[in-house]
């Protein structure tokens, strides 16, 4: 048989040994902490704190125009990258770690890179009064280009990447830069991105321990996800946080009301809305101390509140800004099995009913809630499986078995790891070379 002639190599397969070269060069080199411009040339890359920011090009400028640099020169810079898209686990993955930062090294400086508004990383980051800068997921040329802008402006000594669109660009621009990045995957299965960018990456953080065996092992870490500070630290009671959500029920003891919280993530999800939408008068009407707290996400609300009869005992919203007051509030949990959010039940110890979204490329939340099951005895209802008579009897067998309520919350506090968000700080200090305190 005649020997077939070479092929060339695909662009994907040139840009990874681009990429492998290039970090092989610039693995051993220091970020500047604060590099020089010329004094004619000056990179302006303007931050607010808002929803957006804006990038004006290269132009000239004298030594006196320059902004000022208030902070110290050892001041500790992290940069974010993350992406929502519907997925506010990767966001608020990075609000969270931005915070424990913020609370172990108040001296530190922070950046959040995502998607232009209107995004969920832009409003979320302007509700936790971080600077944000934009990048545009959809073109990666343009994606690259300006997060190296932003790294270059902000100077930081990591960037600290959580996932979405944004994270990959960023990714690719700090290697090209020199600067070093590391990872945080918050799934029971690693992200096409996460695969791909491991082995420039200085650390892979996993939640997880079955992700190790696909990623290169000496730089995984399993330490969990990170859970915001708000969660974490509420300490309302059940009778003060139901409270807020419905002003007539303030004179209920806690065990009076059997709380339902409904999440369908922040854009919402049809299916969900749509079984909750049949059995939620039923609910109500059958059950006297039956409350249900029904995020509809911001796609769907008014759909759903057009079609939803008003009760006195049914808090309707788009969004659930104070989400730690739902959880205090709540006894039992309807989501989809989003890492974040099992990550949040685990941690506020709440028995939760997991429908998780099928997806045939990459079926994380089904990984995500048969793990859940496993660890805390967690309902899993798949979609096909999904109607109101499923829906109904699960939520009546966890409301009407004390010990079956205990016993997953128990075991959900158990698995819970708490201390996600320290551990991984301290972690990256050290790949750093900065001193954490103890």
């Amino acid at each position: 048989m005649a020997a077939t002639a070479a092929q060339p190599a695909s662009p994907a397969c040139s840009t990874i040994r681009f990429l492998r070269l290039r970090a092989s060069q610039t693995q051993n080199l220091l970020f500047p902490a604060r590099a020089t411009a010329p004094t004619s040339v000056l990179l302006r890359c303007h931050l607010s704190p808002s929803s957006e920011s804006t990038t004006t090009p290269i132009h000239t400028t004298s030594e006196s125009d320059r902004d000022p640099d208030p902070e110290p020169e050892d001041s500790l810079r992290f940069a974010f990258a993350c992406g929502g898209a519907g997925a506010g686990g990767r966001v608020y993955s990075a609000i969270a770690l931005a915070d424990e930062l913020q609370a172990s090294l108040p001296s530190s400086r922070t950046l959040i890179l995502g998607a232009p508004a209107p995004s969920l990383e832009s409003s979320a980051t302007a509700a936790a009064s971080y600077p944000f800068a934009s990048v545009p997921p959809r073109c990666l040329p343009r994606g690259i280009l300006a997060s190296a802008l932003h790294l270059r402006r902000f100077r930081p000594h990591v960037l600290v990447a959580t996932g979405g669109a944004p994270a990959l660009p960023a990714c690719l621009a700090a290697l090209l830069l020199g600067l070093p990045f590391v990872i945080q995957d918050q799934d029971a299965s690693p992200a096409p991105s996460t695969r791909l960018l491991a082995p420039f990456a200085r650390r892979v953080f996993l939640a997880f321990n079955a992700p190790v065996r696909l990623l290169p092992k000496r730089k995984c870490a399993v330490y969990g996800n990170p859970v915001r500070m708000s969660i974490l630290k509420c300490q309302v009671s059940k009778t003060e946080a139901l409270a807020q959500f419905f002003p007539r029920a303030g004179l209920l003891s806690e065990q009076d009301a059997q709380v339902l919280l409904v999440l369908g993530g922040a854009e919402g999800s049809p299916e969900i809305n749509v079984a909750v939408l049949n059995v939620y008068y039923e609910m109500l009407r059958n059950r006297k101390d039956r409350y249900i707290i029904w995020q509809t996400g911001t796609e769907t609300f008014c759909e759903m509140e057009s079609l939803v009869r008003g009760h006195r005992r049914l808090f309707l919203t788009p969004f659930l800004h104070e989400l730690e007051m739902a959880y205090a509030a709540s006894d039992v949990v309807i989501s989809r099995a989003g890492a974040m959010t099992c990550t949040e039940i685990l941690a506020t110890g709440k028995p939760p009913i997991l429908i998780p979204l099928p997806t045939i490329l990459d079926p994380h939340q089904t990984r995500n809630a048969y793990i859940m099951a496993d660890i805390m005895g967690a309902k899993v209802i798949t979609e096909d499986e999904l109607d109101s008579s499923n829906l109904t009897s699960a939520v009546d067998e966890i409301f009407g078995d004390e010990k079956l309520m205990a016993d997953m919350s128990q075991k959900a506090l158990t698995a819970a790891r708490p201390n996600a968000s320290v551990d991984i700080i301290r972690d990256i200090c050290s790949v750093i070379g900065s001193a954490y305190p103890t």
